[in-house]
């Protein structure tokens, strides 16, 4: 008998950290704040910056930079390249628990209570522009409970508080603590940023935020570094080896200093023999995250293009369409259209379409039977009115 007790808590000594790795770690009752980061090493501090997404290869961390910090002896120092080592155009970077953790184990927190996260940031010239900073949103067989984010953010060079709301939202699960994306687009000499003072606050004036309708013009692309551009043009499609992206082209923009520079090669390098991109939000969504944009005060979208030599067919224009668990409204298109050699502006017609749930934002088209030779044009002041 004793034996079998002896063995009996042998095996219940083995079996407890297994069991307690899948327990949902929470604050404690009362607690005000959850700290992301205030300091290097600091006991307090949680989550690990270690989801680097999309061009790795153009980030660099220094998470205990002494350089003008916002309080205390450290911040977290990024430098983002815009060099596109990965061939994406964007990237970003995610606090998790513990390190590495995309959804595959538990390890996130339970922040019931949690209102607000709250961060301060500054650039280190000022001019920087942030795509969005968030607060979860990682899947995997242990998804996130919520995904809320904020942005664009156009960074000043002192520090600056930004807040994130999150009254209302399920906080029962979040692994992805804190995180940041950015474009080549919006940053195409790159950025560098610094970030500090990174907590969850259990603030009880904080109230929901609704679902708003957005104001008109509502701009897809207006210039390369624009904080007012919503989109990223990361849905490529067909013979996505065959398209060539510049969104920072000087090439005689339409207006303002830079406009997007498309080259479509029509080689088949997939074997479609068609290619496109669409603009989602946020990049890569297919449907898979609800992040879509209330446009129903948009009438039409409008746009501008030209042909490198003109004569370059586009087989269609398009407003959403996207399909997938969160899914598009409705959808509008136009085409086909053969482009001019002068720049020539275009409508998508949006009256009596629902468009008060829109992820795919903008979308093109073009194939190699009507374009043997490939097809090279131009896009700019691309928005919703």
């Amino acid at each position: 008998m004793k034996k079998l007790l002896v063995l009996g808590l042998i095996a219940i000594c083995f079996l407890t950290p297994a069991f307690a790795q899948e327990q949902v770690q929470a604050p404690g009752e009362g607690t005000k704040e959850f700290v992301v980061y205030t300091d290097k090493n600091n006991r307090g501090n949680h989550y690990i910056p270690s989801g680097w997404m999309g061009d790795t290869g153009d980030i660099k961390m220094n998470d205990q930079s002494a350089e003008n910090p916002h309080s205390g002896a450290t911040c977290i120092h990024f430098v983002y390249s815009a060099g596109k080592a990965q061939g994406q155009g964007w990237a970003g970077a995610y606090w998790q628990n513990p390190a590495n953790n995309w959804g595959n184990k538990k390890g996130g927190f339970d922040l019931t209570g949690m209102t607000k996260l709250t961060f301060w940031a500054r650039g280190a010239k000022g001019g920087e522009v942030i795509q969005k900073f968030t607060v979860g949103g990682i899947k995997g067989t242990y998804p996130d409970s919520a995904l809320v984010e904020m942005g664009p953010v156009e960074l000043t060079d002192t520090w600056k508080q930004y807040t994130i709301n999150l009254a209302g939202k399920d906080l029962t699960y979040i692994n992805g603590g804190f995180g940041w994306v950015t474009t080549a687009d919006l940053n195409p000499a790159g950025a560098a940023f610094y970030v500090d003072d990174i907590m969850f606050v259990a603030d009880p004036a904080i109230q929901p935020e609704t679902k708003k309708q957005e104001s008109m013009p509502f701009y897809v692309y207006a210039d390369r570094s624009s904080p007012n551009n919503h989109f990223i043009p990361s849905g490529w499609m067909g013979d996505y080896g065959d398209i060539r992206y510049d969104g920072a082209s000087k090439e005689d923009p339409y207006l303002g200093d830079s406009c997007i520079k498309i080259a479509y090669s029509g080689k088949a390098t997939q074997g479609a023999r068609w290619a496109g991109m669409l603009w989602q939000n946020p990049a890569n969504n297919w449907g898979t995250v609800d992040q879509g944009y209330d446009l129903s005060r948009a009438t039409k979208l409008t746009f501008w293009a030209r042909g490198a030599k003109g004569g370059e067919r586009i087989e269609e224009f398009k407003v959403g369409g996207i399909m997938g668990e969160f899914f598009d409204s409705d959808s509008a298109i136009i085409g086909p259209v053969v482009l001019n050699k002068e720049w020539t502006q275009y409508s998508i017609d949006l009256k009596g379409k629902d468009i008060s749930y829109i992820i795919g934002g903008f979308c093109w088209s073009a194939n190699a039977d009507n374009n043997p030779e490939g097809a090279s044009f131009y896009l700019d002041e691309i928005k919703f009115e």
